[in-house]
């Protein structure tokens, strides 16, 4: 399994490699007010994963933590069941 993992995080890191190789050509991107952004299309994509993932994750927590908050209230609530595990 240690192998099969490996095997395919290699995998994963030649195809993302290729993918980067591939794609190096500046591409512009065009704001509001003539403003433009002149940067490789690999950096672009990259830059706007990121973005997605970190408002993804932002918009996660608030749920996450009340979660917390309810599960911390309940434990305080019932410390019997808590002595069974």
């Amino acid at each position: 399994m240690r192998y099969l993992r490996w095997f395919l995080r290699i995998a994963l890191f030649l195809l993302l490699l290729g993918f980067t190789v591939r794609n190096v050509e500046t591409v512009t991107l065009h704001y509001y007010f003539g403003y433009e952004w002149h940067a490789p299309l690999v950096l672009i994509i990259l830059l706007f994963f990121a973005l997605g993932v970190a408002i993804g994750i932002g918009s996660c927590l608030g749920k996450i933590f009340s979660q917390r908050r309810e599960i911390s209230t309940y434990r305080k609530r019932y410390p019997s069941l808590d002595g069974h595990r």
